[in-house]
């Protein structure tokens, strides 16, 4: 009888041992599958500064194939903290000759905020070429938090429905920009550019006695109206740019061609466009653009 017993209690002291060995490897096979599995970007993280101008480089497609260099251009030329030998130094290259503008100190391994990218990938854009913009302030809940040099990107990325404002109407400037968020307005710039194409720009401007003139629409918005003389009044104007310097909103405009196809009395005339700006800058009359030919 206790022979019979021994065996059977070597068994279940068996079985108990295997169980707890399965157990444990089972456990460890699910931590080790969780730790190979976690995503590089944490859907809340931010993204890097040489994340951020890599995404928009190779999602734009940017390049400098029409650019003849004397020497092989090196992003030390450029950049004092982005080492020549970096996976992303090219892309910092080819930044620098693309519309983003990078400031010559940046921190590749620093977060980008929101309004830096937004910035950035507006440069790109407009590098791209020149599009019609229709003349509309778009109400930001925490403009004040914008700055300003970044004000005139965000508001052209909001018109084209390339950013977007969150459920109380907030940029959040300042936060970090997501790889995901990052990747949604490369992806709507790419879209945009595609069903927009860029218009020509003949040297040709039409506009003469240009003048400036500013109303009062909140305490903190102004409405800026840019007046101009055309040689009849199958000519438009459109305002292509706004930049912030040293207090100042410099207004650019340009001249838009009349149909070809139509007749038009010969006969001056005064046109106007207007834009609306932060009533903390002064308006400025930038020069005029080249004109843009008739959008038919």
């Amino acid at each position: 009888m206790t022979q019979m017993r021994k065996p059977l209690l070597l068994l279940m002291l068996a079985a108990v041992f295997s169980l707890l060995l399965s157990s444990s490897a089972f456990a460890h096979g699910k931590d080790h599958e969780k730790n190979n599995h976690k995503p590089h970007y944490q859907g809340n993280s931010g993204i890097t500064n040489a994340a951020a101008v890599s995404m928009i480089v190779k999602g734009l497609d940017l390049n400098i194939n029409h650019i003849r260099f004397v020497k092989q251009p090196l992003a030390s030329d450029y950049y004092t903290k982005v080492k020549d030998n970096a996976s992303y130094a090219q892309d910092f290259i080819i930044a620098r000759f693309n519309g983003l503008d990078l400031p010559k100190d940046i921190n590749p391994s620093a977060k980008v905020s929101r309004e830096q990218f937004a910035h950035w990938l507006f440069g790109a854009f407009s590098h791209k070429g020149d599009f019609s913009w229709i003349a509309m302030y778009v109400e930001i809940a925490d403009a004040k938090q914008i700055s300003s040099a970044y004000m005139n990107s965000i508001q052209k990325l909001l018109l084209s429905k390339i950013a977007t404002l969150d459920s109380k109407q907030k940029f959040n400037p300042k936060s970090p920009v997501t790889r995901s968020a990052a990747e949604t307005m490369i992806n709507r710039t790419v879209k945009f550019i595609k069903e927009n194409s860029p218009v020509y720009v003949p040297e040709n401007p039409v506009l003469n006695n240009a003048k400036l003139t500013t109303e009062k629409v909140t305490d903190n918005i102004s409405k800026v109206t840019v007046t101009v003389t055309v040689p009849h009044p199958g000519y438009g104007i459109e305002i292509t740019g706004i930049q912030f310097s040293k207090g100042q909103a410099v207004i650019q405009y340009r001249a838009v061609l009349p149909n070809p196809d139509m007749m038009y009395p010969q006969m001056l005339k005064d046109i106007s466009v207007s834009t609306y700006i932060s009533s903390e800058f002064t308006p400025v009359l930038g020069e005029a653009q080249p004109a843009a030919p008739f959008p038919g």
